[in-house]
């Protein structure tokens, strides 16, 4: 089964984490199939970014979100939305 997940990088004590697309069997910070965003937790404002696109590509090939992931998306779509709604 393939999960859209958080892979830890980023030094001791400062932690940062990159989304991506990896097999549920791999370890957390193995090999994935794509990465598709970022979340760095110690910033305040603007501090993920997620490929949509590629979100709903993998989401319609049956990829499982993490619930953390899955929160993630949720917001990115509302500020997709709100960006769309500013344009018009």
């Amino acid at each position: 089964m393939v999960r859209i997940r958080l892979k830890r990088v980023g030094a001791k004590d400062t932690p940062a984490y990159r989304i991506v697309v990896a097999d549920s069997r791999s370890r957390r910070d193995g090999r994935a199939i794509e990465e598709i965003g970022y979340y760095l937790p110690l910033r305040k404002e603007d501090n993920f970014h997620l490929k949509l696109d590629r979100v709903d590509y993998w989401l319609s090939r049956g990829a499982q979100p993490s619930e953390t992931v899955a929160s993630f998306i949720k917001k990115a779509r509302k500020q997709a939305q709100a960006v769309q709604a500013a344009a018009q």
